[in-house]
């Protein structure tokens, strides 16, 4: 398949531009046999005892710094990772070389490399800080908004979902973005067993894809985290296996061996594009409506049907769903 496969139109008045309040009263389009248009609060009936939905816990770093540099010109940087002696960074501003000193409140940093690559020029950073940049970051730094997202959010923990435990994100794994803790409390009382895993959401899972031949692209490494304990839940799930998010997905993807699912700490370029055979049983999705030509909308096209889930974007659409990080979500079955 080919890039061009996976673009559609969006009128730009479906972006949602805020959460809607409360999480779980957002729309869920169900994606069966037929499609069904539901509340997210609805998702409840679809669970049965013996399943078991897996959650990605990863939170939101505060990786976006907005500043100047010497000359007084704005800037703004996005942390992605260690590296070395300094941090990979994505930097918004004019004439950004080696040497360049850039100013975030008291905290400054140097420009020691200028990588380049085939996606976009990644910026090796120096900080001047004692002590640990997270800690920093808490303090000084924002979450780091789709720059689809025009309006100012409020409340920082909208971007996060209820039960982001583990730091390490630069964007947030918007399915989870509608659970709430009396709807997950409603399907433990069910039965559903509930198991965690990491994937800390990075550069990756939203870096555009520039060429047409999709088995060119190569996604940059995501770190995973899957303990025993949750790997055992998964593996003696006797009723259905629904994973909430792609980058859940990604990660049973990435640790499962033989049809069972592995214990696993470490990183993950995997690419999920059509047509691709599924290793984990993964017997339905909760997503988002993802952007057009996405790695996001790949891998739910991987799993669902190109035709099938395209044709499901196309009633969203005539439905007015809410597309994007805080959209409306969809269920969808094998």
């Amino acid at each position: 398949m080919k890039l061009c496969d996976f673009d559609y139109h969006l009128p730009s008045e479906l972006i949602a531009q805020s959460p809607i309040e409360p999480r779980d009263s957002s729309r869920l389009m169900v994606l069966g046999k037929d499609i069904e248009h539901r509340y997210f609060a609805d998702i409840i009936d679809y669970f049965e005892e013996g399943d078991t939905l897996v959650l990605n816990d990863s939170r939101v770093i505060p990786a976006k710094l907005s500043g100047k540099k010497s000359t007084g010109g704005h800037v703004e940087a996005l942390v992605i990772s260690k590296s070395g002696a300094g941090y990979k960074c994505l930097i918004r501003g004019k004439n950004i070389r080696e040497g360049t000193n850039l100013y975030f409140g008291e905290l400054k940093a140097t420009i020691l490399e200028v990588i380049k690559n085939e996606n976009a020029s990644r910026y090796l950073v120096e900080f001047n800080c004692n002590g640990n940049l997270n800690d920093i970051l808490e303090k000084t730094g924002e979450a780091p908004l789709p720059p689809y997202i025009k309006k100012k959010l409020d409340d920082s923990n909208r971007y996060q979902t209820i039960y982001s435990k583990e730091k390490g994100s630069i964007a947030a794994p918007t399915a989870g973005l509608h659970f709430t803790n009396e709807l997950l409390n409603r399907i433990r009382d069910k039965g559903v067993n509930i198991a965690y895993v990491t994937l800390h959401v990075g550069i990756g899972t939203f870096t555009p894809v520039k060429v047409e031949n999709l088995g060119s692209h190569i996604m940059e490494p995501e770190y995973i985290t899957i303990n025993a304990e949750s790997a055992g839940i998964i593996n003696g799930t006797g009723g259905k296996l629904i994973a909430a998010g792609t980058t859940t997905v990604k990660a049973l993807e990435s640790s499962c061996v033989n049809g069972n699912i592995t214990a696993k700490e470490g990183f993950s370029q995997l690419f999920i594009y059509p047509p691709y055979a599924f290793k984990a049983r993964i017997d339905a999705i909760i997503t988002n409506f993802h952007l057009p030509k996405s790695t996001l909308l790949m891998l739910v096209s991987a799993f669902a049907g190109r035709e099938r889930l395209m044709a499901a974007y196309k009633e969203a659409i005539l439905n007015s769903y809410r597309f994007y990080s805080f959209g409306d979500a969809m269920l969808v079955f094998r």
